[in-house]
């Protein structure tokens, strides 16, 4: 199942697989003539089993930066286990040479062993060589976001299990995908609500503002970034810039902005993908039957927004042990200043 997609300045498309259950010989590709290929190569997406830090363990999100490189978040988190060290970690490859040129490994109090690295995105605007900002979507620990500073490789979280992180509870959120009511469905075990929290990330265009959202939630919310870039302020000086954007329209897995200040964002309960306005306004951009469970946005130099489908709720844990996903799975891209498309 793919998961991220981003795309670098020559048109260059990247994807990655987390390792949920499916059998993944490599949890990040390239698009070559319309294949996967393992990036940058086989060996780096195959760690030493004693040594998480030597390669990629499962990715759950690529971002190709302002600067044209790539960054692979890996979760260090196979099938959602605890993460040990080395395995929780922020990659970069340099796009020229497809070579890794930086790792940089999260301590054991910034990602947490319950921690679930998931979306990442850049400010290279700040500091010596810029700031990154992380969700932890944890299903079953803290919620909160990691910030790093990419000069020194240091990490601190913020917003540690903050309301505005955490899933909202059954009784205020159920979330109804392709017209039935989305809770974990085992054999043998009462329904479980979804509990993933901090999930979508975007950044403002002027770099003020970083918006986010539970996975459980049809919330928004944005909180300061001086203040998450500020190490030394305390948590209630971080959690008092945070403001309630209002209801997004339905369930987000993915966040995306562009520089005109609009946010977009996937609705997995509708097939859709929505765009606020920098007035505060949501208008449909793209909806098909087949976006089914559109989950990471990636916008283009090509006028493009890059958009993976990767039927998330039909797998057998949500659907009392039967596997009711359909191969193959798909990457939508839509022109964002169009008139909204049905993809049909």
């Amino acid at each position: 199942m793919p998961t991220g997609v981003t795309v670098s300045r020559a048109g260059r498309i990247f994807v990655n697989f987390p390792k949920w259950g499916d059998a993944v010989e490599f949890t990040v590709a390239e698009l070559r003539d319309g294949e996967a290929v393992a990036y940058p190569d086989l060996a780096t997406n195959a760690p030493g089993e004693d040594d998480p830090a030597s390669g990629l363990v499962s990715v759950q999100s690529v971002v190709v930066d302002p600067a044209d490189r790539l960054w692979i978040l890996d979760t260090g988190s196979p099938m959602f286990a605890p993460t040990r060290p080395g395995g929780p970690k922020l990659v970069c490859v340099d796009l020229a040479t497809d070579r890794v040129v930086k790792r940089i490994l999260f301590p054991a109090d910034v990602a947490l062993p319950t921690t679930y690295l998931n979306d990442v995105r850049f400010d290279l605007r700040r500091g010596a060589e810029g700031i990154a900002y992380i969700t932890d979507s944890a299903d079953s620990g803290p919620n909160g976001i990691i910030v790093v500073d990419l000069a020194t490789g240091n990490s601190w979280r913020r917003l540690h299990d903050h309301p505005s992180t955490k899933a909202e509870p059954p009784e205020r959120f159920l979330p109804v995908v392709e017209g039935r009511p989305l809770m974990e469905r085992e054999p043998g075990k009462p329904p479980k609500p979804v509990t993933m929290g901090a999930d979508g990330i975007a950044l403002s265009a002027d770099g003020s503002r970083l918006f986010y959202c539970p996975l459980a939630s049809r919330r928004l919310y944005s909180v300061a970034t001086d203040a998450l870039a500020d190490a030394h302020l305390s948590e209630s000086g971080v959690a008092a810039t945070v403001r309630d954007e209002g209801d997004k329209g339905g369930g987000a897995d993915g966040l995306e902005a562009d520089a005109e200040g609009r946010l977009y964002a996937t609705s997995y309960e509708h097939d859709a993908v929505l765009r606020r306005s920098a007035e505060g306004a949501w208008e449909t951009v793209a909806h098909d039957p087949r976006l089914l469970w559109p989950d990471t946005l990636s916008l283009a130099a090509d006028g493009y927004l890059y958009v993976t489908a990767n039927q998330l709720h039909r797998q057998a844990k949500y659907q009392g042990g039967e596997d009711r996903r359909h191969k193959p799975y798909t990457l939508f891209r839509v022109r964002v200043d169009a008139t909204p498309v049905w993809l049909r």
